[in-house]
């Protein structure tokens, strides 16, 4: 069944795709996006490690999208690969900065092994089983 190689790399990648995904969007970026303004301005305090200290509700709802939409449903469909992983990545490295300067309260390495997963998932691909494969074969095919 999985001889080949290639069909095992993209079954990894499918494997990997929907559990980083399943937890960006029911551990990290879901809580945050319905914890609301309040939470939002507590996650959007981070960008302080930039000297950006205004509108710190806006920032952390854009952190919020970024990791239940990039990092959780794009992802787990393979969709825009790889743009769509780049908010998710600047939200790991702004929270793994803000661990690092203890403006978050924790350790940088979650973020930090996160940050790595997603730069690697950019530049390998979401792999066969994923929708931007998909649509290249279809318009491949197309006449």
């Amino acid at each position: 069944m999985l001889q080949d190689p290639a069909q095992r790399r993209d079954l990894g990648l499918l494997i990997l795709r929907i559990g980083l995904g399943l937890t960006f969007v029911f551990i990290h970026g879901g809580p945050k996006l319905i914890g609301g303004p309040e939470r939002w301005a507590r996650v959007g305090r981070a960008m302080e490690v930039f000297g950006i200290d205004f509108a710190p509700t806006f920032w952390g709802l854009i952190a919020a999208l970024s990791e239940f939409v990039g990092g959780g449903l794009l992802l787990m469909l393979g969709l825009f690969f790889p743009w769509a992983l780049v908010p998710p990545a600047l939200t790991l490295l702004v929270a793994a900065l803000g661990h690092m300067t203890g403006l978050i309260s924790g350790t940088p390495w979650y973020a930090l092994e996160m940050l790595v997963v997603f730069v690697g998932l950019m530049l390998t691909g979401p792999g066969r089983y994923s929708l931007d494969a998909r649509l290249r074969r279809s318009t491949e095919t197309a006449p």
